[in-house]
């Protein structure tokens, strides 16, 4: 099979491997569709690791085309999406069903090979689990591969509680920020406030339902904001993009006892200034989130059948012979998803 390695920050290549048979515990899928992340890009960077070696990629859609010894519950030709963590189940974070904040976790794409292959063995404890979830019927594969990423992004809502009429301040407009757009005007969510330099992400934000976008070049981003919600800023805040000079000026755009979400990863050793009485006096929770439990996994693939646009989010495809240059667009800032697709595996 054929199959992407990362060999070292800076290089990515193709190679040819050997079609990895299932195990006991173990699924192996045909891959459909897997979609390049921005903590894939960091990878690249060398900002975040990865061992050496390994497939990248953690947004993946595919066709159960193995099942090893003892596997009950998912049958040869199912269609599935995987949420990438390997967990330990036994953690007080497991216990609870929050798997993505598992101690001993460990990820495909990082740790354990990914889903940027023709083939990809699900090891048996993703499975064991239950992070192999069907992809219901009619959803194409491509969009499914986007479950992983808009489950984070349900994530992030959750956490920010917002339901209908809650107000939504959206710090980047590059494809996770248009996915918070679109997964929180499909809760409800409103006003929507989108702040983004570039003129053609801040177009498309318009164009899918943003109540307010604005220019932070040329508007006076805080003033704009409070405007929009009667004088008392924001319910919510979300830094889609991991630029620590970001967090301060998002400060300024929440109410008091509302919520700033820092969604992206952030290089590492960056150190953020800001007055600690804000905070304080203003009762504001400055959180982060990460990942997604199995729950929020389930929830967005129902989902997705009324998010308009969604099918947007994907505006660059290559083939496996072509998946070094998955991570140039997105280094260029061309288009927003980019995806390693497998035409014709499960409907893709």
């Amino acid at each position: 099979m054929r199959a992407t390695i990362f060999e070292a920050p800076g290089t990515i290549s193709v190679v040819e491997r050997a079609v990895p048979p299932p195990g006991p515990g173990e699924v192996r899928l045909r891959v459909a569709a897997a979609s390049l992340c921005a903590s894939d890009v960091r990878v690249y960077r060398g900002e975040k690791y990865a061992k050496p070696g390994v497939v990248p990629g953690h947004e993946i859609a595919g066709v159960v085309d193995g099942v090893g010894e003892g596997v009950t519950g998912i049958d040869e030709g199912a269609r599935v999406v995987i949420c990438p963590i390997v967990a330990c189940g036994q953690c007080r974070f497991c216990i609870v069903g929050r798997q993505n904040r598992c101690i001993a976790r460990k990820t495909l794409g990082y740790d354990l090979d990914g889903g940027f292959a023709e083939q990809l063995l699900v090891p048996a404890e993703i499975v064991r689990v239950g992070h192999v979830l069907p992809v219901p019927s009619g959803l194409p594969m491509d969009i499914a591969a986007l479950t992983e990423p808009a489950a984070c992004v349900l994530n992030s809502l959750d956490l920010c509680a917002l339901g209908t009429g809650s107000s939504v301040a959206i710090v980047g407009a590059g494809p996770m920020g248009l996915l918070h757009l679109l997964l929180a005007r499909a809760a409800g969510v409103g006003p929507i406030i989108v702040s983004e330099p570039v003129a053609a992400r801040r177009a498309i934000a318009q164009r899918w339902g943003a109540d307010l976008v604005l220019d932070p070049a040329t508007d006076d981003v805080a003033g704009a904001v409070k405007a929009a919600t009667g004088g008392y800023g924001a319910d919510a805040v979300v830094l889609t993009v991991g630029v620590h000079a970001l967090v301060a000026p998002a400060i300024e755009l929440v109410r008091r006892q509302g919520v700033i979400n820092m969604f992206a990863g952030f290089p590492p050793h960056q150190t953020v200034p800001f007055d600690p009485n804000v905070i304080h006096y203003g009762e504001i929770n400055l959180t982060g989130s990460q990942n997604a439990t199995t729950d929020q996994y389930r929830r967005t693939l129902a989902m997705f059948a009324h998010v308009p646009h969604i099918d947007e989010v994907i505006t660059n495809r290559y083939g496996i012979e072509r998946a070094p240059e998955a991570y140039s667009s997105r280094l260029a800032m061309d288009g927003l998803k980019s995806l390693v697709e497998f035409p014709g595996v499960g409907g893709a």
